[in-house]
């Protein structure tokens, strides 16, 4: 993957998920670290907000209108939510309101860090089906669609 070629090869994305892997062994270990101080109730909301806000409305679209596109706020709302630059915003807002780092916000990057390299999980472009199936990506590779 490069700034001409935006595709990952079968390297490439194992390449990628093994990151996303690492990232969430430290943060797992880091709040095992903290398993003291974590306040659950909170580790547990942040953890299953994400899917609550960004995920599942879309899943639901989407198996409401079966093969039929659905639309693109459902996937810009799932990138939103599954994005590490909002997840870092909310954990320093986080930090900032309550003046200290929170243990429990630790489950948002768990969360970001568990959907890629675990299951495979990354943003979803408007041009792809929300629900994951196959489709041609040659139209989707033509420089004009860039």
């Amino acid at each position: 993957m490069d700034a001409r070629n935006r595709f990952h090869t079968p390297s490439s994305w194992t390449l990628a998920r093994a990151e996303q892997l690492g990232l969430l062994f430290c943060c797992v270990v880091t709040a095992l670290a903290h398993l003291g101080d974590m306040r659950w109730p909170l580790f547990v909301l942040a953890f299953v907000s994400i899917d609550l806000v960004g995920y599942l409305p879309g899943a639901l679209a989407q198996r409401r209108a079966g093969e039929a596109p659905i639309s693109p706020i459902y996937h810009h709302l799932y990138n939103l939510t599954h994005s590490y630059l909002t997840t870092f915003a909310l954990i320093g807002a986080w930090t900032l309101l309550a003046g200290d780092l929170e243990p429990a916000m630790l489950a948002l990057p768990i969360h970001l860090a568990g959907d890629r390299g675990l299951f495979g999980n990354a943003f979803k472009p408007v041009e792809l089906p929300f629900e994951p199936r196959p489709v041609d990506p040659l139209p989707l590779l033509r420089p004009e669609a860039a």
